[in-house]
Order: C-alpha cells, then sequence, then structure tokens
C-alpha cells in the first residue's frame, strides 16, 4: 500500500474516498489473503471516522461504502453460497469501560419504550471470539454445507475443511428441525497457536521455502478454513463456537428465548461457551464484562470483548435492525491487545542462563491495558525474519502477563534504509564472547562464573547438592545476598562470615552458624563435584565425571585443546567446543584462581584408566524409594558402571528400577513393557557385570 494513501485530505469528500479505499484494502488483507497490516484496534478507528463523516454528510454515502457490507469478497478459488439468511454483523459499543454496557441498556429500554419503573430487561451475555464467522447448514440431520460469512449475503464454501475440526457435529439428534443452520465461531486454540508457529519456524529454520509464522491466532484459523487441500487443514487444529442460528425449517416448537435456543445447539451436540449466562439490567451486564475482563487472560482463547443480546426473541423483532446492524445486539470490546509503535532503539538483554535476547524499546504505546515501552524479539534469527530496524513503524501485542512482542513490521512506512539487527559478538553486561552454537537459534553469554546477570545461577547452581553443595544456600538467601551487594562473584562466598551473615535480615545467629559451616565443609571437594558446579553449557554430572577421569587435573582440563577434549568418552565437538569457549575466557580463570585461593581443595592425579563398562549403552530410570540405597547413590554407582540413568521412561529405556511408592514412571514402563527390576537385581547385575 502506497504511502500517499495516508495522506491528510482538505475535504470531507476527499476524507471519506481516502476511508473508503483504506478500509477496502484492509479487509482485503484481512479476510482475503489473511495477512493483516494493521491491528483491528486501527480498522476499528478508521470505520467509525468514515461512520461520522458520512452521518454528517448523507450525500457521501456510496452504494460500495464498507458502512453497507459487513466484510471481504468471496475467494475465486471457492464455490459462492448466498446464505438464505444474511450473516450481519453487530454494532460495538465503543467505550469499553464496564460502564459501556449502560449505554446499551439504555438504547434498548428508550427503543422499548420503557421507563424507570418498568422491569428490568433480560439479556444473554456471551463472549466475543476472535476468530472466523462460520455458517453450518445441517439437512434431515446430516451436515450438508459450511459457509463463511463473506460479505453477509455471499459466503465460501468450505464444507470440506470444517468437516475435519473434531467439535463440529457430522450428524444431529433425531429432534433437531429438518433445516437447521448453525451460526458460529471457528478459532484456534493459544496453546494450538503456538505449538503450529514452533512447527512453521522448525520449517522456516530448515530452509523450507514458502513457509511463514502466523500473526494471531484468528489469522492462523482463516487461513486453516481457506485451504484448498483440506489434508493440510486437518493438520492445523481447529475449534469451534455456536452462538446463533440462521435459516430454520420444519421447527414445530421453536424457543421464546435466545439462551434456550443456545441451550437446545448445546444440546445437539455444539459446544457453547460455558461462560453464556444471563444477566437481568444493566448492572448484571456490567459485571459480567468486568468479570470476563479479569479472566480474559486466563482463557485458553483469545477474545475482543463480550456481546449482548436481548433475550427475548419477540423484543428482538420489535426492535429490528437499523441499516446493517441489529438494535438488540451490541459488542462491548475490550481495550486493544495490539497497536501501532515505533522502534526507538534495539537493546540486548542478559537472562539468569545467560541467554541473550534482544529487546525493542518502543515509543510508549497503550497496548493490552497497560503502557508498553519494550517487547521481545526473542532472537536474532527472529528479528531478522521480522527484517525490524530501528525506526520502524510496528504492531505489538500484548495478553495478559504475557511479555509484549513484536508481531510484524510495516515496510511501507519505512524511511530510508536503516541497517539491520546484529547481534553482539560480546557479551553487553560483562564482556565474555556471546556464541550461537550450531542449530540453535539463541546466543549465549560464555562469562557464567563473572556475568553479573548470571550471578544468582551461577551461585545457586555451584552450591547445589550434586555438586560443590553448601548447604542452607537457598534461593532466598542467594537473591538477599546478591541485591543487597555482598557477593558479586562466586569467591565472594567465602569471605562472608558470621557477623555479616547474622546482620541479615531474617537470618538467625543458629543459621549464620550453619552458612558459615557448610561453606567451610564444602571446600573439600572432588574434581567432577567442583567441574559441574562450574555451569559449564553442556557439562552434566556424568560429563564431569568423564572429564576428571580423562584428565585426572583441573589444569589439564582448562588447557585442553578441542581436539583433546572431543577424545574424551561421551564428548561430542558441540560439548568440547562449550568446554573450550568456557576456559577461553579470562574471567572464568580469574574465578577459578581465586576459589583456589580461598581453600577449595581435591583429590588430583594422573589419568586414570578406564574401569570395566559392564552397563555401557544401557538406559535405566529411577523410582520410588530404595531399601539401602538413596536415589543419588542408585546413581552414581550406574553411571561408575557405564550406565546412563534418564529421568523419565521412553522406548529407548532398558531398565526401570522401582522401588516402594514408584509411581507414573512405572505404570508407562508397564504400558511401555519395559523390563522393570527392584533394588536387589540391579545391585546382582552391577556385581555380575551385566
Amino acid at each position: 500500500m502506497t504511502a500517499d494513501l495516508f495522506a491528510e485530505p482538505s475535504s470531507p469528500a476527499e476524507r471519506a474516498a481516502e476511508l473508503r479505499a483504506q478500509l477496502h484494502h484492509h479487509a482485503h488483507r484481512y479476510y482475503t489473503l489473511d495477512e493483516p497490516e494493521i491491528p483491528d484496534a486501527e480498522y476499528d478507528k478508521l470505520f467509525r471516522e468514515l461512520q461520522a463523516i458520512e452521518t454528517a454528510h448523507p450525500e457521501l454515502l456510496t452504494p460500495d461504502s464498507p458502512t453497507q457490507r459487513v466484510g471481504g469478497r468471496v475467494l475465486d478459488m471457492f464455490t459462492p453460497v448466498r446464505h438464505a439468511v444474511p450473516m450481519l454483523s453487530i454494532n460495538t459499543e465503543t467505550d469499553t469501560e464496564p460502564s459501556g454496557a449502560r449505554n446499551f441498556d439504555t438504547r434498548v429500554r428508550r427503543a422499548l419504550g420503557l421507563s424507570e419503573a418498568d422491569p428490568a430487561v433480560e439479556y444473554v451475555a456471551e463472549l466475543k471470539f476472535d476468530g472466523l464467522a462460520m455458517s453450518l447448514r445441517y439437512e434431515q440431520g446430516v451436515l450438508v454445507q459450511a459457509a463463511t460469512r463473506g460479505d453477509g449475503e455471499v459466503g465460501e464454501d468450505v464444507t470440506t475443511n470444517i468437516r475435519t475440526i473434531q467439535q463440529v457435529p457430522l450428524r444431529l439428534p433425531a429432534d433437531a428441525p429438518p433445516v437447521l443452520e448453525v451460526r458460529g465461531e471457528v478459532y484456534m486454540r493459544r496453546d494450538h497457536f503456538d505449538a503450529l508457529n514452533e512447527k512453521q519456524r522448525a520449517k522456516i529454520a530448515a530452509g523450507a521455502k514458502g513457509e511463514k509464522t502466523f500473526v494471531n491466532p484468528r489469522n492462523a484459523a482463516a487461513g486453516a478454513v481457506r485451504q484448498l487441500d483440506s489434508g493440510i487443514a486437518a493438520q492445523r487444529p481447529l475449534s469451534f463456537f455456536a452462538y446463533s442460528w440462521g435459516e430454520v425449517l420444519g421447527d414445530e416448537n421453536p424457543p421464546a428465548t435466545q439462551y434456550d435456543w443456545l441451550m437446545r445447539l448445546k444440546a445437539w451436540g455444539f459446544p457453547v461457551a460455558e461462560q453464556t449466562t444471563v444477566a437481568v439490567g444493566a448492572d448484571a451486564l456490567v459485571d459480567f464484562h468486568k468479570r470476563i475482563g479479569e479472566s480474559r487472560d486466563q482463557l485458553p482463547y483469545d477474545i475482543d470483548g463480550v456481546v449482548y443480546k436481548v433475550n427475548a426473541l419477540a423484543l428482538q423483532k420489535q426492535l429490528g435492525f437499523v441499516t446493517r446492524e441489529p438494535r438488540w445486539a451490541v459488542a462491548h470490546k475490550y481495550p486493544a491487545q495490539e497497536q501501532f509503535t515505533t522502534v526507538l532503539a534495539i537493546d540486548v538483554q542478559v537472562g539468569r542462563t545467560g541467554k541473550l535476547t534482544p529487546v525493542a524499546k518502543l515509543a510508549p504505546v497503550f497496548v493490552g491495558g497497560v503502557t508498553v515501552t519494550n517487547a521481545t524479539l526473542h532472537n536474532e534469527l527472529e528479528a531478522r525474519r521480522k527484517d525490524l530496524r530501528v525506526g520502524d513503524t510496528v504492531i505489538v501485542r500484548r495478553a495478559g502477563d504475557v511479555i509484549p512482542e513484536v508481531v510484524s513490521v510495516l515496510l511501507d512506512k519505512r524511511v530510508g534504509d536503516p541497517p539491520p539487527f546484529t547481534m553482539p559478538s560480546q557479551c553487553p553486561v560483562c564482556g565474555s564472547d556471546a556464541v550461537r552454537e550450531e542449530d540453535e537459534a539463541d546466543h549465549r553469554c560464555t562469562g557464567g562464573l563473572f556475568c553479573a546477570a548470571q550471578r544468582k545461577e551461577a551461585i545457586l547452581h555451584f552450591a547445589h547438592r550434586r555438586a560443590v553443595e553448601v548447604e542452607g544456600l537457598g534461593d532466598k538467601l542467594v537473591e538477599q545476598l546478591v541485591d543487597s551487594g555482598l557477593i558479586k562473584t562466586l569467591p565472594d562466598l567465602y569471605k562472608l562470615g558470621f557477623t555479616t551473615l547474622a546482620g541479615l535480615e531474617r537470618m538467625a545467629e543458629k543459621s549464620a552458624k550453619n552458612i558459615v559451616a557448610a561453606l567451610e565443609k564444602s571446600k573439600h571437594t572432588t574434581l567432577p563435584r567442583f567441574l559441574f558446579g562450574l555451569g559449564i553449557r553442556h557439562v552434566g554430572e556424568a560429563t564431569a565425571k568423564e572429564l576428571a577421569r580423562h584428565f585426572g587435573k583441573l589444569d589439564s582440563v582448562m588447557d585442553a585443546s578441542v581436539e583433546a577434549l572431543s577424545e574424551v568418552n561421551d564428548v561430542g565437538p558441540v560439548v568440547a567446543q562449550s568446554i573450550h569457549t568456557f576456559f577461553e575466557q579470562p574471567h572464568n580463570r580469574e574465578v577459578v584462581e581465586q576459589l583456589r585461593a580461598c581453600g577449595l581443595t581435591w583429590e588430583e592425579g594422573e589419568p586414570a584408566e578406564r574401569a570395566p563398562q559392564p552397563l555401557a549403552g544401557k538406559t535405566f530410570v529411577l523410582t520410588g524409594t530404595f531399601p539401602t540405597l538413596s536415589r543419588d547413590q542408585a546413581k552414581d554407582l550406574l553411571e561408575a558402571a557405564g550406565a546412563k540413568v534418564a529421568g523419565s521412561v521412553s522406548k529407548k529405556t532398558d531398565y526401570v528400577v522401582a522401588g516402594t511408592e514408584a509411581g507414573s514412571k512405572l505404570e508407562k514402563a508397564q504400558t511401555l513393557g519395559v523390563a522393570v527390576i527392584d533394588e536387589a537385581a540391579m545391585l546382582a547385575m552391577l556385581a555380575s557385570g551385566g
């Protein structure tokens, strides 16, 4: 779309023409191509502006105005379907506050000629789903046709694709009318949407051509419905909610209310949102809007508002329609979750585990109920895929407590040719090398022992019971020590004294003494525990033991080349490079030397001969409580014999060692036919050499 389309006109006629052109353009992008360029809130704003101009200047109203129709046109690739009963849209209440519900009630009461003394009007309150409107036609109880809304009069035949939705009944009970059109919404759950986009990203990373990620669940649902290949549509997880009806023939006892109709649809097997309720009077509508708004972010699917409908069908008939919308219904929206803004800068943040995340610094924008100034770009690959650059106009999305993210870039609004984003080669916090391993999307800081951003995580890992082990040093205490500035690097742990610890908030003298004693005890450790405690990426307990056995001394590990490290059992090229890069950082070496200076010691020797590995290649899983061994002791014995000890059961598991109170792992082993043994059988296996 050209930039001059957004130019400011000089008269109402010119502005109306401009608005019509913009709305037609964006409706085409949204409904036909499934590639929206602007947020819903911006489209609604343009639509309301055109309505206002046409109201003030009736002579400017044209037959092709978007205000005189419902949505997009029919795609040429689908068979047109003329709706027996038009699929009209409903008016939108522009006041997003709960009080907007009172506006609707006031209009209804006025149109019905009710005074303050008359009883309250009964409504049905529903959710306003953010999906694709659909009409399902049943004849003699069988689904014969599914059609999109289209322009309200003529839609698209998408029956084959809709049949793939499990929630859509293919046959109705015998008491259903001979002809029944059910109206509702096709949508995609958020978790299904996230999983779909993960698959799309994997395809893109693998070099697949023509693949893309989807902007939002509504966009993904619309794309699935319009697939020519129903096999592809079946792979897109779609859902359906019913909320209305169209043509009905042969119904001998039709319901008298909207709610009774919905309950009838539910009885026939159609899903109806459980939040749907009867609300009497304006106060009940206000309460519904507020209650749903507070729980909106916990719903498994997207909604952009709620809908109120006069419950009695006789009153609906009395109220009638105005232009394109019923007087008896209204959509009451919530603050938009997508908005425009501008990228002011792109910073890089470092997480607790060393992951580097690019973050877009935004011109402040109110979205999802809060003012947003930052949005995650996830990683360099994602930032480059979106081609986001400083100065760009972007659509940013925020839903509930989810971190705001940039959905898309409006390339037609880019000014000049700003450089693309590139991840820095050094950590912005500590200056250590930032690396991205092969087949991974994320960059990571390699200065784990020194980097301030990773300080808490590094200390907690170092103090873990399977590492150096500092008993009593938990999350809250580490957080207190780091936040107060008492610990900046690992060696600072061993400089803590009783007086300092006892002076901390909520730290009793006995607890302080115990921590000091635990720190002193931790100085006497083993080389495998120390190596594991350093938190080197990809180096777990088993790898740390292999490194200690192969090299015998810490200095030999620190000075080893990638080639030498690759000779260690179970150490491949990626792990070898990770170890080498870690010890290549001067900061990490300095921390190791300081820990030694603090008195940390362990036995060292010459490289050991490999002990017999009778269980090499075997995978064990431990579950339950054993008679004589702890879970850790059993693990150590198995790993010493060359076995791998996994945390979950799979078809690749050779044995599950089960003690008392074994739970789901035992059940899964039995289901998969994996051999189950007890502690005695495991010890016998070790004693006999497998």
